[in-house]
């Protein structure tokens, strides 16, 4: 098993700066916020510099660079002395083939740029489904295999008991599909992580508060028991990406599937508030958790369910989100946590740095006001302030009626009784392909594929907009704050 090596000089690349220097334009906040090592367990940062300066394309809302300021945030309050610091390398060929198919992978590899004009290989482009959505740019299968290895790297040292929180902001892009990119994700670092924990731990559970329902992980763990999938998220059938995840949606309805009623979904309307959504959370999880009884959980932390994304719906606060990680926490299982969808930059930026607090026990301690040191501390006015007020910036209505909720948590809770108590495993067999049903899993996920096809050129005339490949950019594009920059 290949070893990364912990950075003694991981300083962001667009700051000419040393790691050291930067530390003592710190002092002072490190000195007032006292970030110090969690007592009786170890948060290790995983992640490489080469994910950040990619580029999707100007007008597309998928911005790397985010990360970027997530790591100054981080660093300009000394949270980095709380945490071992990893470089990752990237994901080999071989690793991301464990989940996707090689000739995927292929594409992936050598595709470039001009192929998008080479009539020759449209069908294979339609086919892996890139396009407005999942462009073809400079540098594709370098910024896949970089963040797929972070999540790799950080899982496989919760394996080796060297962490038991382990970060990787770059990672949670949980649409991808075996053979095919999907919403903005092209590989799904996710199941390649749970595939690493699964070595060790016979059950994982994933958690998903992203505001687009985590259909790619969902879908690939269908044919086990070994993996709990829950997804929080918006649910609009025809109106809202990727439209699944309903409250029925629970897996195969093969009853001989061990897969079958194990991924709970919690379908949400728009304007939900911070107290319902922790309420909600608490109430799912916690049952979820104590009923499954996982070795370690997967926690996917898409910034989008915050208020004033850009292509987000609710009216949470940077603190209620935290919250949800707070509580996962609690329970203090081994936990990998990723990133995941996040559409204005800065917001983003502010939640990962406020739950990296969180990891290392030092949520209470933060000073609400960002260090004067931060590097583009400009981009954050005129507050400056990690806790901006954004469900007072755009409040949507909510849609969310207290009935509905109820329902909601009682129709989970109900399907989590078909689990019975945590499942009996065969350790010598690692998803997807356990007990030869994940072939069968994928010529339905196939049929659902066409047909969904078939219902978008129905619905929009044949060709008219790419049908349902680029629905998530028609229907969500500009729905974030008035003015606010892609950038």
């Amino acid at each position: 098993m290949a070893r990364s090596s912990v950075v003694q000089d991981y300083a962001p690349p667009t700051i000419t700066q040393s790691t050291l220097s930067l530390d003592r334009k710190t002092a002072q906040e490190i000195e007032n916020e006292d970030f110090k090592r969690p007592k009786g367990y170890t948060v290790s940062w995983h992640a490489n510099p080469d994910v950040e300066p990619h580029h999707f394309g100007s007008s597309h809302p998928m911005k790397p660079w985010r990360l970027t300021l997530t790591k100054q945030i981080v660093m300009a309050y000394g949270m980095h002395h709380a945490m071992d610091l990893y470089k990752a390398r990237p994901a080999t060929y071989d690793e991301m083939a464990e989940f996707h198919s090689r000739e995927y992978l292929d594409f992936l590899e050598t595709v470039i740029p001009p192929d998008i004009d080479n009539t020759a290989l449209n069908e294979r482009i339609a086919g892996f489904n890139f396009g407005d959505d999942c462009p073809i740019f400079d540098g594709l299968y370098n910024y896949c295999s970089h963040y797929a290895g972070g999540t790799l790297d950080a899982a496989r040292k919760l394996c080796n008991n060297q962490s038991e929180i382990a970060i990787n902001w770059s990672g949670g892009l949980h649409h991808a599909k075996k053979s095919e990119a999907s919403g903005f994700c092209y590989i799904n670092d996710i199941v390649l992580g749970i595939l690493q924990l699964l070595r060790l731990h016979p059950r994982v559970i994933y958690i998903d508060i992203d505001v687009h329902h985590g259909d790619g992980v969902e879908q690939a763990f269908w044919s086990t028991d070994r993996v709990l999938t829950v997804s929080f998220h918006k649910y609009d059938k025809d109106n809202f990406f990727p439209g699944t995840g309903g409250l029925d949606d629970t897996g195969p309805p093969n009853p001989h599937n061990p897969g079958a009623h194990h991924a709970l979904n919690v379908p949400l309307h728009d304007g939900i508030e911070d107290n319902e959504y922790i309420s909600l959370f608490q109430s799912i999880i916690g049952p979820c958790i104590r009923t499954y009884q996982p070795g370690a959980i997967v926690l996917q932390c898409g910034a989008d369910s915050l208020g004033c994304d850009r292509l987000g719906c609710f009216n949470l606060n940077i603190r209620a989100h935290g919250a949800c990680v707070a509580y996962t926490k609690t329970f203090g299982l081994p936990t990998l946590v990723v990133g995941g969808g996040g559409y204005t930059p800065r917001n983003v930026s502010r939640l990962w740095a406020y739950e990296t607090a969180i990891c290392i026990d030092a949520a209470q301690n933060i000073n609400p006001r960002l260090p004067d040191s931060l590097p583009f501390r400009s981009h954050f006015k005129p507050d400056c302030s990690l806790f901006p007020p954004l469900s007072d910036m755009r409040r949507l209505e909510n849609r969310n009626s207290r009935a509905y909720l109820e329902s909601v948590t009682q129709g989970v809770l109900e399907q989590l009784r078909y689990i019975k108590g945590a499942p009996s495993v065969q350790m010598s067999h690692i998803p997807p392909d356990i007990m030869g049903l994940r072939e069968e899993v994928d010529r339905e996920l196939e049929e659902e594929k066409e047909r969904a096809e078939e219902e978008a050129e129905e619905r929009s005339g044949a060709g008219s907009n790419g049908g349902r490949w680029s629905r998530r950019g028609d229907l969500e594009r500009g729905v974030g704050v008035r003015g606010e920059s892609y950038s």
